[in-house]
Protein backbone atom coordinates (compact mmCIF):
# COMPACT_ATOMS: atom_id res chain seq x y z
CA UNK A 1 0.00 0.00 0.00
CA UNK A 2 2.78 2.16 0.94
CA UNK A 3 4.48 1.53 -2.45
CA UNK A 4 0.69 2.65 -4.19
CA UNK A 5 0.62 5.76 -2.50
CA UNK A 6 4.40 6.61 -3.45
CA UNK A 7 3.08 5.70 -7.43
CA UNK A 8 0.58 8.25 -6.98
CA UNK A 9 2.69 10.99 -5.08
CA UNK A 10 5.08 10.58 -8.25
CA UNK A 11 2.28 10.92 -10.48
CA UNK A 12 2.05 14.57 -10.20
CA UNK A 13 5.34 16.93 -11.21
CA UNK A 14 5.98 19.80 -8.72
CA UNK A 15 4.23 22.19 -11.02
CA UNK A 16 1.21 19.95 -10.90
CA UNK A 17 1.35 19.66 -7.18
CA UNK A 18 1.48 23.82 -7.15
CA UNK A 19 -1.26 24.15 -9.30
CA UNK A 20 -3.47 21.67 -7.01
CA UNK A 21 -2.20 23.41 -3.85
CA UNK A 22 -3.66 26.95 -5.73
CA UNK A 23 -6.71 24.68 -6.05
CA UNK A 24 -7.03 23.76 -2.99
CA UNK A 25 -6.41 27.56 -1.47
CA UNK A 26 -9.70 28.64 -3.95
CA UNK A 27 -11.41 25.78 -2.89
CA UNK A 28 -10.58 26.79 1.10
CA UNK A 29 -11.65 30.89 0.12
CA UNK A 30 -15.01 29.71 -1.38
CA UNK A 31 -16.47 27.76 1.23
CA UNK A 32 -14.97 30.36 3.59
CA UNK A 33 -17.12 32.89 1.73
CA UNK A 34 -20.54 30.69 1.50
CA UNK A 35 -20.18 29.61 5.27
CA UNK A 36 -20.19 33.24 5.84
CA UNK A 37 -23.25 33.14 4.07
CA UNK A 38 -25.12 30.57 5.83
CA UNK A 39 -24.12 32.81 9.42
CA UNK A 40 -25.69 35.68 7.53
CA UNK A 41 -29.14 34.39 6.82
CA UNK A 42 -28.88 32.53 10.62
CA UNK A 43 -28.61 35.72 12.04
CA UNK A 44 -31.42 37.10 10.40
CA UNK A 45 -33.76 34.45 11.55
CA UNK A 46 -32.11 35.20 14.98
CA UNK A 47 -32.69 38.60 14.79
CA UNK A 48 -36.59 38.45 13.35
CA UNK A 49 -37.40 35.77 15.75
CA UNK A 50 -36.32 38.41 18.56
CA UNK A 51 -38.07 41.38 17.37
CA UNK A 52 -41.29 39.18 17.35
CA UNK A 53 -40.61 37.96 21.35
CA UNK A 54 -40.08 41.83 22.23
CA UNK A 55 -43.63 42.56 20.63
CA UNK A 56 -45.60 39.05 21.72
CA UNK A 57 -44.54 39.63 25.17
CA UNK A 58 -44.77 43.38 25.66
CA UNK A 59 -47.36 43.60 27.55
CA UNK A 60 -50.33 40.89 28.81
CA UNK A 61 -52.71 42.21 26.79
CA UNK A 62 -50.34 42.23 23.44
CA UNK A 63 -51.05 39.50 20.45
CA UNK A 64 -49.44 36.02 20.16
CA UNK A 65 -49.68 37.22 16.22
CA UNK A 66 -46.47 37.88 16.19
CA UNK A 67 -44.91 34.55 16.81
CA UNK A 68 -46.97 33.35 14.14
CA UNK A 69 -46.42 35.29 11.30
CA UNK A 70 -42.64 35.48 12.77
CA UNK A 71 -42.30 31.50 11.12
CA UNK A 72 -43.20 32.87 7.40
CA UNK A 73 -39.82 34.76 7.85
CA UNK A 74 -38.17 32.00 9.79
CA UNK A 75 -39.20 29.47 6.92
CA UNK A 76 -37.81 31.99 4.10
CA UNK A 77 -34.32 32.13 5.80
CA UNK A 78 -34.29 28.29 6.36
CA UNK A 79 -34.81 27.88 2.50
CA UNK A 80 -32.53 30.44 1.73
CA UNK A 81 -29.70 28.93 4.00
CA UNK A 82 -30.41 25.85 2.63
CA UNK A 83 -29.87 26.92 -1.01
CA UNK A 84 -26.51 28.41 0.16
CA UNK A 85 -25.60 25.45 2.02
CA UNK A 86 -25.97 23.29 -1.14
CA UNK A 87 -23.45 25.70 -2.69
CA UNK A 88 -21.13 25.58 0.37
CA UNK A 89 -21.12 21.71 0.49
CA UNK A 90 -19.62 21.38 -3.04
CA UNK A 91 -16.71 23.80 -2.58
CA UNK A 92 -16.29 21.98 1.29
CA UNK A 93 -16.65 18.36 -0.28
CA UNK A 94 -13.49 19.46 -2.59
CA UNK A 95 -11.47 20.73 0.18
CA UNK A 96 -12.17 17.76 2.00
CA UNK A 97 -11.66 15.28 -0.68
CA UNK A 98 -7.96 16.99 -1.81
CA UNK A 99 -7.09 16.48 2.09
CA UNK A 100 -7.71 13.12 2.51
CA UNK A 101 -6.24 11.96 -0.78
CA UNK A 102 -3.75 14.27 -1.14
CA UNK A 103 -2.05 15.96 1.72
CA UNK A 104 -3.03 13.36 4.10
CA UNK A 105 -1.08 10.51 2.33
CA UNK A 106 1.54 13.47 2.42
CA UNK A 107 1.50 13.42 6.15
CA UNK A 108 0.86 9.72 7.12
CA UNK A 109 3.74 7.88 8.18
CA UNK A 110 2.81 4.10 7.77
CA UNK A 111 -0.28 2.57 5.03
CA UNK A 112 -3.08 4.51 4.20
CA UNK A 113 -6.07 3.06 2.06
CA UNK A 114 -7.29 5.31 -0.97
CA UNK A 115 -10.21 4.79 -2.95
CA UNK A 116 -9.27 3.71 -6.60
CA UNK A 117 -9.87 6.27 -9.11
CA UNK A 118 -10.33 9.29 -6.76
CA UNK A 119 -8.25 11.80 -9.13
CA UNK A 120 -11.05 10.92 -12.01
CA UNK A 121 -13.51 11.29 -9.89
CA UNK A 122 -12.79 14.88 -8.50
CA UNK A 123 -11.93 15.61 -12.30
CA UNK A 124 -15.62 14.52 -13.11
CA UNK A 125 -16.78 16.84 -10.57
CA UNK A 126 -14.89 19.88 -12.33
CA UNK A 127 -16.40 18.68 -15.75
CA UNK A 128 -20.06 18.22 -14.67
CA UNK A 129 -20.31 20.32 -11.27
CA UNK A 130 -23.32 19.41 -9.61
CA UNK A 131 -24.89 19.89 -6.05
CA UNK A 132 -24.05 16.93 -3.68
CA UNK A 133 -26.77 16.98 -1.43
CA UNK A 134 -31.09 17.55 -2.49
CA UNK A 135 -32.35 20.70 -1.02
CA UNK A 136 -34.66 18.43 1.12
CA UNK A 137 -31.32 17.30 2.55
CA UNK A 138 -30.06 20.73 2.60
CA UNK A 139 -32.83 21.95 4.66
CA UNK A 140 -32.83 19.50 7.35
CA UNK A 141 -28.92 19.82 7.84
CA UNK A 142 -29.52 23.16 8.35
CA UNK A 143 -32.35 22.38 10.91
CA UNK A 144 -29.93 19.97 12.98
CA UNK A 145 -27.28 22.59 12.79
CA UNK A 146 -29.15 25.60 14.01
CA UNK A 147 -32.65 26.17 13.44
CA UNK A 148 -34.06 23.32 15.73
CA UNK A 149 -32.81 26.24 18.60
CA UNK A 150 -34.92 28.24 16.84
CA UNK A 151 -38.42 26.97 16.19
CA UNK A 152 -37.76 25.53 19.50
CA UNK A 153 -37.98 28.48 20.83
CA UNK A 154 -40.46 29.98 18.46
CA UNK A 155 -42.69 27.58 19.44
CA UNK A 156 -42.33 27.24 23.23
CA UNK A 157 -43.16 31.12 23.52
CA UNK A 158 -45.81 30.96 21.40
CA UNK A 159 -47.54 27.99 23.51
CA UNK A 160 -45.92 30.06 26.50
CA UNK A 161 -48.16 33.05 25.84
CA UNK A 162 -50.87 31.09 25.25
CA UNK A 163 -50.60 29.53 28.57
CA UNK A 164 -50.22 33.09 30.63
CA UNK A 165 -51.40 36.03 28.77
CA UNK A 166 -53.32 38.16 30.04
CA UNK A 167 -53.64 35.71 32.99
CA UNK A 168 -53.09 32.12 33.65
CA UNK A 169 -55.43 29.91 31.63
CA UNK A 170 -58.37 27.98 33.13
CA UNK A 171 -59.15 25.45 31.08
CA UNK A 172 -58.92 23.97 27.02
CA UNK A 173 -61.77 26.23 25.63
CA UNK A 174 -59.89 29.33 26.69
CA UNK A 175 -56.76 28.23 25.31
CA UNK A 176 -58.05 27.18 22.32
CA UNK A 177 -59.76 30.87 22.22
CA UNK A 178 -56.63 31.96 22.99
CA UNK A 179 -54.88 30.29 19.89
CA UNK A 180 -57.55 31.48 17.15
CA UNK A 181 -56.73 34.19 15.01
CA UNK A 182 -59.63 36.17 13.45
CA UNK A 183 -62.05 34.40 11.63
CA UNK A 184 -59.50 31.33 12.60
CA UNK A 185 -60.29 28.92 14.96
CA UNK A 186 -57.78 27.86 17.68
CA UNK A 187 -58.22 24.15 16.49
CA UNK A 188 -56.93 25.25 13.18
CA UNK A 189 -53.97 27.32 14.21
CA UNK A 190 -52.85 24.59 16.29
CA UNK A 191 -53.06 21.90 13.74
CA UNK A 192 -51.26 23.89 11.56
CA UNK A 193 -48.62 24.53 14.14
CA UNK A 194 -48.23 20.90 14.74
CA UNK A 195 -48.07 20.45 11.12
CA UNK A 196 -45.20 23.42 11.19
CA UNK A 197 -43.44 20.96 13.88
CA UNK A 198 -43.45 17.68 11.65
CA UNK A 199 -42.74 18.83 8.75
CA UNK A 200 -39.60 20.19 10.06
CA UNK A 201 -38.64 17.28 12.34
CA UNK A 202 -38.77 15.16 9.64
CA UNK A 203 -36.72 17.09 7.45
CA UNK A 204 -34.58 16.76 10.01
CA UNK A 205 -34.48 13.37 10.70
CA UNK A 206 -34.45 12.50 6.44
CA UNK A 207 -31.26 14.33 6.53
CA UNK A 208 -30.25 12.48 9.19
CA UNK A 209 -30.74 9.17 7.64
CA UNK A 210 -29.07 10.36 4.74
CA UNK A 211 -26.36 11.49 6.31
CA UNK A 212 -25.97 7.94 8.13
CA UNK A 213 -25.68 6.40 4.13
CA UNK A 214 -23.06 8.65 3.14
CA UNK A 215 -20.73 8.03 5.81
CA UNK A 216 -21.26 4.39 5.12
CA UNK A 217 -20.25 4.97 2.04
CA UNK A 218 -17.45 7.10 2.54
CA UNK A 219 -15.85 4.59 4.38
CA UNK A 220 -14.13 3.09 1.34
CA UNK A 221 -13.24 6.76 0.30
CA UNK A 222 -15.58 6.78 -2.99
CA UNK A 223 -18.14 9.13 -2.13
CA UNK A 224 -18.28 13.38 -1.97
CA UNK A 225 -20.68 15.61 -0.31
Amino acid sequence: MADTIQSERQGFSAAELGAIAHLYRGEVYRSTIWRQRLDTTTNWAVVTLGIALSIAFASPDASPLPLVLVGVLIVFFLALEARRYRYFNVWRARCRWMETHIYAPMLHDGDLHLGEGWQETLAEDYWHPRYHVSLWVAVGRRIRRNYFWILLIQSLAYLGKLFVHPTAVESPAEFLARAAVGPVPGQVMLALGGLYIVTWGTAAAFSLRDDRQRAARRRDHSSMG
